[in-house]
């Protein structure tokens, strides 16, 4: 047995795990990160990639509270581009390309420079519970780990089985062995458990590739980034392509249905629905004659390319067949194949907001475990298990985000209010207040809050303070000051935007189609002014101005939802004893136990007359 005792032990190295040992060691818990392999910790095991939409959302949130992955992602970055800018600041998604193995070594290397935080090698295969608590784990050489909570983060590593064609062999990833014991545990104190599957495509050699056959994908000419720590800027960047299957390929991929896991029965868990096998795509939307695959470099120096699209569990003949009838890959030589993987999870209704679980105390699920799909879900899970796990050891108050605050308290109500059958991923349209919750004001809505319960450092909260300072200052510049028509009647006129015939405030100007700040900085006097802030500032005052009126509908709505959210419901509040309930909510609220009559409204089954229902029997 290792004597010493932890206050967190973290079970997973990947980003779950990552972001749930920082958190809780830079908060000032005694922290251990076990994991099976010390080579893979922050492992890139899809593809090499961070943000997106939506998902870049979380990225920024996790940066803002002090989380890791926006500042490892930016380090390791090879490619930036901002998604969605033709659609409206909401819908604004950071995204970069990364270097597989650089993003590893970043993430070893903060890992290593934080302090309170140790590392230990083995597979755990099961936890130490006494009086209902988890008080540490087991490794598979037997050793003993004494602690005060236990996250788990065990990504696809429960009894993970790997699929090629019709061959078969366990493993979280190829060429990692399974990890085993902790699901029949949980199991027999009472868990449910389901399977899950998700898969990834090809690695190819990008020597073997004709890319003037593919379209070329740049990155942003002016690229961004997800910390809002100063780092140095992408200076060059490594471009990515598009090509497309066709026919010919589809018919290949067909010849090999009958001995794919897929359709023979082998697998019967359930994929992701937005990240389809390439099989699945062409069986389900058969009317198709291409589908779109995006050619990614693995890194800036490796030969080593991902074929993003062209996710595979059939046999490896078939696929390496099929892909030499891609444009561009005629003499494609591949150096791995696609693969499915099916693993264990644990159904997230199990869990509480803080993602401790129900049954079992200071015992923590972040990631995979709950069902969701992503290295961003993961993060954002293994940041708030983490900042949790420390509070409840050191007795202070759990730390919950609302659906109002971050794309992260979406996520975590989602899953512990709505379950999943399907892995689950994040999208803008899952968050109901979305122009609130917008990837350039992370900060001013997270940075503050982490401060105050101890993870976000001070230099954070001035470069945030100082942030809305300055935005202020240009919202107050061009509010008051006055455009007459001379001056703005030439810029309308560029834009082919109305002519005015009287005096009219920049910040008036601003609210039409198609004008810009950039648009106003054509006249002198703006020019100079604005000229002095930086473009996280002037993009943080535009949007305000732009969308003023949007941005306080929302914030009207959330003070309505916030009054639904002060209703609480006692744990243990008996639904089954109220008899008007529907026998469905009664049913649903059972097994939730929703702790505000919000979260109960948000819970499938559960009726607006249900609400009323508890409403009248809570007294309001």
């Amino acid at each position: 047995m290792i004597s010493e005792i932890y206050d967190v032990i973290v079970v997973g190295g990947g980003h779950a795990g990552c972001e749930a040992a920082a958190a809780a060691a830079n908060m000032g818990s005694k922290t251990l990160l076990v994991t099976m392999n010390m080579q893979t910790i922050g492992q890139m095991s899809c593809n090499p990639a961070m943000g997106g939409i939506a998902k870049g959302q979380i990225v920024r949130e996790i940066d803002a509270m002090g989380g890791y992955s926006g500042q490892i992602a930016d380090k390791s970055a090879i490619q930036f581009k901002m998604l969605n800018l033709s659609k409206g600041p909401a819908m604004w998604s950071p995204r970069t390309q990364n270097d597989r193995m650089l993003f590893a070594q970043e993430w070893r290397l903060a890992l290593e420079n934080t302090p309170n935080l140790d590392f230990f090698q083995d597979m755990v295969k099961s936890l130490l519970i006494e009086n209902n608590t988890a008080v540490g784990v087991v490794t598979a050489l037997g050793i003993k780990i004494k602690s005060k909570s236990v996250i788990l983060t065990n990504g696809t590593f429960l009894n993970g089985l790997i699929h090629v064609g019709d061959k078969q062999l366990g493993g979280g990833r190829m060429g990692e062995p399974k990890a085993f014991g902790i699901t029949e545990q949980l199991v027999s104190l009472g868990f449910s458990s389901g399977r899950m599957k998700t898969g990834t495509p090809p690695r190819v050699d990008g020597r073997s590739l004709d890319y003037s056959k593919m379209e070329e994908q740049k990155g942003d000419e002016n690229p961004g980034k997800f910390s809002y720590l100063p780092s140095p800027a992408l200076e060059t960047q490594r471009s990515c392509h598009i090509t497309y299957t066709n026919e010919r390929v589809h018919e290949i991929l067909r010849e090999g249905f009958d001995r794919s896991p897929m359709f023979n029965g082998t697998i019967q868990s359930i994929g992701p629905r937005y990240c389809p096998s390439i099989e699945d795509k062409i069986n389900r939307f058969a009317e198709r004659t291409r589908h779109q695959l995006f050619v990614e470099p693995e890194g800036w120096k490796t030969i080593e390319v991902y074929v993003n699209g062209f996710s595979s569990s059939l046999p490896e003949d078939i696929q390496v067949k099929a892909m030499k009838e891609i444009p561009g890959f005629e003499n494609v030589k591949v150096f791995r194949p696609g693969y499915a993987i099916e693993y264990d999870y644990f159904p997230p209704t199990q869990l509480l907001h803080t993602l401790e679980t129900k049954l079992v105390q200071n015992l923590y699920f972040a990631g995979q475990i709950n069902g969701t799909t992503g290295y961003e879900e993961a993060a954002g899970q293994g940041l708030m298990a983490g900042i949790n796990a420390h509070n409840k050891v050191h007795g202070k108050a759990e730390v919950v985000l609302n659906r109002n605050e971050a794309y992260i308290g979406v996520l975590i109500d989602d899953l512990i209010t709505k379950g999943t059958d399907e892995p689950y991923r994040m999208f803008t349209s899952r968050a109901e207040y979305r122009l609130l919750l917008r990837q350039d004001n992370a900060d001013i809505r997270l940075t503050e809050k982490s401060y105050n319960f101890g993870l976000a450092n001070a230099e954070r909260l001035e470069r945030v303070q100082e942030k809305i300072k300055q935005s202020n200052e240009l919202e107050t510049f061009l509010k008051e000051t006055s455009l007459k028509p001379g001056i703005i009647n030439p810029v309308l006129a560029s834009i082919e935007s109305s002519p005015v015939d009287q005096a009219y405030k920049a910040a008036q100007i601003l609210t039409r189609p198609n004008m810009y700040l950039s648009k106003l900085d054509e006249i002198d006097f703006i020019r100079d002014f604005s000229k002095n802030y930086t473009q996280e500032v002037r993009e943080q005052a535009e949007i305000n101005i732009k969308y003023k009126g949007y941005i306080d509908k929302e914030r009207e709505n959330v003070s309505k939802l916030l009054r639904m959210e002060t209703i609480k419901i006692s744990e243990d509040f008996d639904f089954s004893k109220i008899v008007s309930l529907s026998s469905e909510a009664k049913i649903k609220l059972e097994a939730v136990r929703p702790r505000t009559i919000a979260q109960a409204s948000r819970i499938s089954g559960v009726s607006p007359a249900d609400i009323n229902v508890l409403l009248i029997y809570l007294g309001r």
